[in-house]
This record gives structure tokens, sequence and C-alpha cells, in this order.
């Protein structure tokens, strides 16, 4: 038997209750104060609906115009450029100045052409598969957050995938 039969069972009697005479008196006392109240009383509500409207929008729109026209007084620091060397020997390690290290700033990979290979049967497998081909682009970005200099490298790869076809 269900556990929940005797809750729903208990739940199917309940009722609400009766709503009192005092509850429905005060409704229709404050509906009656509402129809009573003067039109110069509703036309200042109104005119404040207008006031506050007009204060919100301006308001937006200064902070909008700040957003738009902030003013930078940080001056960019002058640093001398990074001068590439080579090594003399392969034995021979160079390390980087502090200033110049690159940290990992992104990865992109961007799938731009898809191509279904149809089903084929490898040899020795029981089941067929789906040959799918991807064409890709991966973009790698590296960052120097101390003078700014940034690093973008872009190289496409394709990849083939083979995937089980159930036969359900």
């Amino acid at each position: 038997m269900n556990d929940f039969s005797e809750i729903e069972s208990e739940l199917k009697k309940l009722r609400p209750a009766p709503v009192s005479n005092d509850l429905i008196t005060r409704v229709e006392k404050r509906f009656m104060e509402e129809s009573s109240t003067s039109p110069a009383a509703a036309k200042h509500s109104a005119r404040a609906n207008w006031i506050s409207l007009g204060l919100g929008l301006g308001l937006a729109a200064a902070a909008g115009f700040l957003m738009l026209a902030r003013v930078h007084n940080e001056q960019p620091k002058k640093s001398e450029p990074l001068v590439a060397t080579t090594k003399s020997s392969p034995n021979e390690s160079h390390t980087l100045p502090a200033g110049a290290r690159m940290i990992p700033a992104g990865l992109t990979e961007v799938v731009y052409h898809t191509r279904d290979e149809g089903l084929h049967f490898p040899d020795g497998a029981t089941a067929p598969v789906r040959r799918m081909r991807y064409h890709t682009k991966e973009t790698l970005r590296w960052r120097n957050p101390q003078t700014g200099a940034s690093l973008r490298v872009t190289y496409p790869s394709e990849e083939v995938v083979l995937l089980p076809i159930s036969g359900q």
C-alpha cells in the first residue's frame, strides 16, 4: 500500500476556514475611503509619479554619461623595450627578467567545419562506427600583467572521431 495514501486522504478532508465578518467590513471600509478621496489628491499623486520618473531617468542618463566619459588619471609607465636575445650555446640557460613573464590568458577553440563520413566497419570490430571529422582553430593567448604586452598564437587542427553505433 502507498505510504502517502493516509496523508492524501487527510489533505482531501481539509477545507478553508470561513471569512470573518470583521475582515469583510474592513475591506468595505477601505474601498469606501479610496473612492471618497479628492481628485486633487489623485492629481498630486500623478504629479509625484512624473517627478520621480523624471528624476530616475535623469540620474540614469548621468550615470551612463559618466561611464562613457570616465577620465583616466593614471599615466602609463614608461619602460624600456625588451630586446630579443639568442643563446650562444645550447647548454646556456637564459632566464627572462621579472617584468617579462607571460602568463596564460585564455584558450579559444572554434569548430568551423564538421563532416559526417558515414558508417565504417573497422577490421576486427563487431559493430559499425560512425566516422566524424572536425576542423578546428585553436587560439592560445598569453599576457604580461606588468607591461600589458600580449601574445596570440592560432593554429588549425583536424580531429577524426569514431562513434559506436547501437543497433537497438
